[in-house]
């Protein structure tokens, strides 16, 4: 075993099966990547345009669209052990696509860890004091590259510790304030904001974290089964949906707010602070892995040189901490919105590609029985990138529906339409580069 790729985690070839985790392992990392800021936020949004009830129904419709969405994908990444990047070279985009997808990916998440990092030291700024808001946001931002230099099991370890105080403080802040109202008089309650309909509501929430559905192999290529997958997906996001979401509902019907900052340090001031430290963090440490295999990929693809992970988290952690802390990457929340659309395509063209039209699969096979990677890929697969272009201006524009789900839907009918057609092939074709051998003296 290269112990230089190993602690890279493997960021370009297959995880190999004795480095697998036990499922509760990743179940706990998933379920940390919900219950953060954007789940409060979602769950505030939610009861403040809708009854507790009708709420409840929006998240449980969002939440099946995720879990069936990220249990397709994520078995993917489990049995090729290949993060997203890597594995859509082998389903329906190519090296020269994947590596767009790395990009794509690494941007929208170094711009949400600078954003997101930011955010948390305001509130420990303003809570404790000592530092400036931008001191507190070198801190902790360095603080989370430090955590996912070291890759997952540092990660799965911070989980350990953050995920369970997480919910002992969450749990304690809604105590606190609901123990001031009648929990009857809650569920029946009015929203004190615009009303909101169930269609929007749910696609709040399937959007929300449609992200890490597409970016889940980067997580389940450490998984040992499909079960496993099916498992930490089921388990990850109802609790966190459910737990988190609805904690974010019943606070915002009883304050008549959805200022999720506010909610949380207002029930529980320094514990509140805590609780937004806390969710900051395991969504973070995601935010920042998934940029540097991005990066990791689009370096090796578009410049042939390989990088190591540990190296690239560094640079992409401090670049993103110090441009969240000078407030720069609060301008770019629209792009970043805006980049999210792509997203959602990306998963319906690899689950079509890699449960339907099978173009590569063989290949995959083949190479995954000797544990490394097909001889070639294709350069470039212009039906897939075709398909994802109509996709993305289909989220974007068509107000019918959930719009993350009708890019999905048509980017999995116009792919799989595509293939029957016989459009789908490779232009160009690259071979894989051998994998690293470490040099002895």
């Amino acid at each position: 075993m290269d112990s230089a790729t190993e602690h890279d985690d493997f960021a370009l070839s297959r995880v190999p099966r004795a480095r697998r985790y036990h499922w509760f392992s990743i179940a706990v990392q998933r379920f940390g990547m919900l219950s953060s800021l954007a789940s409060f936020l979602i769950g505030a949004t939610l009861g403040f345009g809708m009854s507790f009830w009708h709420a409840v129904l929006a998240i449980t419709f969002g939440a099946v669209i995720l879990e069936v969405l990220t249990v397709f994908t994520g078995i993917a990444g489990q049995r090729e052990g290949l993060s997203t990047s890597v594995l859509a070279r082998w389903t329906g985009f190519g090296r020269a696509g994947s590596s767009l997808i790395g990009l794509a990916i690494s941007v929208s998440a170094i711009g949400w860890f600078g954003i997101q990092n930011a955010v948390s030291a305001r509130g420990l700024a303003g809570l404790l004091g000592g530092l400036p808001a931008w001191g507190w946001a070198l801190l902790f931002g360095l603080a989370v590259t430090a955590i996912v230099m070291f890759g997952i099991g540092s990660m799965a370890w911070t989980a350990y510790l953050t995920v369970p105080a997480f919910l002992a403080l969450a749990g304690w802040s809604i105590v606190v304030e609901l123990s001031k109202h009648n929990f009857a008089d809650l569920l029946a309650a009015r929203p004190a904001g615009p009303e909101m309909s169930l269609l929007q509501g749910t696609s709040i929430v399937a959007g929300g974290f449609i992200v890490g559905a597409v970016i889940t192999p980067d997580m389940s290529r450490f998984n040992r089964s499909g079960k496993d997958v099916v498992k930490q997906t089921v388990l990850g996001i109802s609790l966190g949906e459910y737990v988190i979401g609805l904690i974010g509902v019943l606070l915002a019907l009883a304050l008549k707010t959805n200022d999720v900052i506010a909610i949380v340090t207002s029930t529980s001031g320094f514990l509140g602070t805590l609780v937004i430290v806390a969710a900051t963090l395991k969504i973070n440490d995601w935010n920042l892995y998934a940029a540097s295999l991005g990066i990791v990929n689009f370096v090796d693809q578009v410049f042939g040189r390989r990088v190591k992970r540990g190296a690239v988290t560094l640079v992409v952690g401090v670049a993103g901490t110090v441009l969240g802390a000078a407030g720069i990457l609060d301008s770019f929340t629209q792009f970043l919105t805006l980049l999210g659309v792509v997203f959602p395509p990306i998963a319906g063209i690899m689950v079509a590609e890699y449960f339907l039209a099978r173009t590569w699969r063989a290949d995959l096979r083949d190479s995954r029985e000797t544990g490394g990677l097909p001889a070639s890929s294709p350069v470039w697969v212009p039906a897939g990138l075709a398909v994802w272009a109509i996709a993305s201006l289909v989220g974007q524009f068509v107000d019918w529906g959930l719009p993350s789900v009708n890019s999905v839907v048509v980017a999995i009918v116009l792919y799989v339409a595509a293939h029957a057609l016989g459009l789908v092939r490779g232009v160009g074709k690259s071979s894989t580069p051998a994998p690293h051998v470490p040099q002895h003296s």
